[in-house]
């Protein structure tokens, strides 16, 4: 099935005309994008979505312009006029407004090209406005004379890219602390709910469900300390770079000016890139972050395998933890209900893995002074952020949080299981330990039931045994082993 990006609908107050080098042609009279948009509209109709579909990334171009603008005026190159209606037409995209004006497809050729554009064009007529002059009297305001003095698509996009990335990581990290919030709390509520463990699947030592949830608390929790180390690599960025990284058309001293607006403006602590040239062609930093993200989506798909698997059943499987019913699960078999929220946060991890994938391909292939396959990697890297924050919080919200367990069911696996004999090993000797568990393998009997046959222990010892503080710190106990 193919997908079309739909044409701007056209204006019920008329067109206005425009032109470029290939030609002239019609706009919608209120449209505030212009020629080079309409240009690229027509040229990609690839996923059907716009880039207005990650307002970071609109918002972080518009702080990129914005600090330029300001920038040129410190050099004075460009008039107070200007400035401050430029400024203007910035901060009204940065608060939120003309959004839906930015139309053009999210993979696009050009490396990017597209994207200034239809923020150079939106920009410009927005600050004609606030001068009380007509859209398209770009004699006035122009988009690549005056937006885009001292400017690249090869700068500024790259540049966006990663403010915008960086301003989405914190939304994901916050997303995760929450998550992690989660997972803590029902390790402590399980923390004295006794399980067997499992190594490949088959019965090994007891240990507690609240040890269980602990581990997910803290994989989480390390996935957000290697996000914010990853993070740092972002914030150099080349803008003042142009072209290919020789600043080609700028001022000496623009690019450290415009860094310092930037830094203001975004309250990161941006950088400039020591060479720009190299800045300018390599997606290092990119590919490291989507790496990042990749290992968490990895680890948050093992938390919710695990999830599916200890609330399998309810007759049939391991049926250990019961996950909160969402919706039917079936249209032909009644009362089904499955679990819908680890397999919807499971389809993300597919998601975000693939995403990785296409950013290394695309990072590899750049040639010489630039890459030209940013924009998949920007749609695939905004997609990845915006998917693993709802992933997150809604395995929080409409799973954790309501998780409940099988306790006696639990304690009775634990007093089955052949993996007791491994707690009572040093209590009982090897070999009365092996024989145990030959017998009860032989028989299907109970160890538990079958060390107070023996005698070799007493039911108030096997308690103190099985208590849950004795699991979670066994070194405590074998060190000062119960009298036999």
């Amino acid at each position: 099935m193919t997908q079309t990006t739909a044409s701007p609908l056209p204006s019920t107050k008329g067109s206005r005309q425009e032109k470029d080098f290939m030609g002239s042609r019609e706009i919608p009279a209120d449209a505030y994008w212009g020629i080079q948009t309409l240009r690229a509209v027509e040229n990609f109709p690839i996923t059907g979505t716009a880039i207005s579909t990650y307002p970071g990334l609109v918002r972080a171009l518009a702080q990129v312009k914005r600090a330029a603008v300001l920038a040129n005026f410190d050099l004075g190159l460009i008039d107070a006029v200007k400035k401050d209606a430029i400024q203007q037409a910035c901060q009204d995209i940065e608060q939120g407004l003309l959004l839906d004006q930015f139309v053009v497809d999210v993979i696009q050729s050009g490396a990017g090209t597209s994207t200034n554009m239809n923020a150079n064009e939106v920009i410009a007529n927005r600050a004609l406005e606030h001068l009380g002059l007509g859209k398209g009297e770009y004699s006035m305001i122009h988009p690549n004379g005056d937006v885009n003095m001292g400017q690249s698509t090869n700068d500024v996009y790259p540049t966006a890219i990663k403010i915008a990335t960086i301003q989405g990581t914190y939304e994901l990290l916050s997303a995760m602390a929450y998550l992690r919030g989660a997972l803590a709390r029902k390790a402590v509520e399980f923390d004295d709910v006794v399980k067997v463990g499992r190594t490949q699947l088959q019965d090994a030592v007891p240990m507690t469900l609240g040890q269980e949830f602990s581990t997910y608390a803290v994989m989480v929790d390390e996935d957000e300390r290697r996000i914010r180390e990853a993070l740092v690599h972002l914030h150099e960025i080349n803008l003042g770079a142009t072209a290919i990284g020789t600043g080609i058309n700028t001022h000496p001293q623009y690019a450290a000016e415009a860094c310092s607006h930037l830094r203001k403006i975004t309250g990161l602590p941006l950088v400039t890139a020591g060479n720009l040239v190299e800045a300018t062609q390599d997606c290092g930093a990119f590919v490291l972050f989507s790496g990042t993200l990749k290992r968490v989506a990895v680890k948050l798909s093992k938390i919710c395998n695990d999830l599916r698997l200890l609330s399998s059943g309810p007759r049939a499987g391991f049926a250990e933890i019961n996950l909160p019913p969402r919706q039917a699960g079936s249209s032909i078999m009644p009362g089904k209900v499955n679990p819908v929220i680890p397999e919807v946060v499971n389809q993300v991890a597919f998601d975000v893995i693939g995403n990785d994938l296409t950013i290394t391909m695309a990072a590899e292939a750049g040639q010489l002074q630039l890459n030209a396959f940013e924009p998949i990697i920007a749609r695939s890297l905004f997609a990845s952020l915006t998917h693993l924050t709802a992933a997150c919080t809604t395995l929080a919200d409409h799973c954790i949080e309501v998780i409940t367990a099988n306790k006696e069911y639990l304690r009775s696996q634990v007093e089955a299981s052949i993996g007791v004999v491994t707690i009572l090993n040093p209590l009982i000797g090897y070999d009365a330990a092996t024989s145990i568990a030959r017998q009860a393998l032989a028989t299907g009997g109970s160890v538990t039931s079958l060390v107070l046959e023996r005698g070799l222990l007493t039911e108030e010892e096997l308690e103190e045994i099985l208590r849950p503080e004795h699991l979670a710190n066994p070194q405590a106990r074998i060190s000062d082993p119960l009298p036999l």
